[in-house]
């Protein structure tokens, strides 16, 4: 295991927890409890937070890249508009010689 995959993995189990956003290895590196004694497969409750931090991070991240697409179209639809002006301008210049 690299450095600092190890570093990460000091931070424990539950370092999902914190107010920064999930991170990749985060999700990858997550383990949860076995469910309590009698029952088998994992604690429902602690699965059904780190699903729900999962979805509201992903759906932060959609929306960022949502803004990110509609800002890109603008900045590009100005610049099409501004080029369109400077070719108008020098082909008025050229034929009012």
């Amino acid at each position: 295991m690299d450095h600092a995959r190890r570093q990460r993995s000091v931070l424990g189990p539950t370092c999902y927890r914190s107010a920064a956003s999930l991170r990749p290895w985060q999700v990858r590196e997550r383990r949860f409890r076995s469910a309590p004694l009698g029952r088998r497969g994992l604690d429902p409750q602690e699965m059904g937070e780190f699903l729900d931090r999962v979805a509201g991070d992903l759906a932060a991240v959609y929306d960022a890249l949502a803004r990110s697409r509609r800002e890109t179209e603008r900045v590009k639809d100005a610049l099409r508009r501004w080029q369109s002006e400077q070719a108008r301008a020098r082909n008025e210049r050229g034929y009012g010689r």
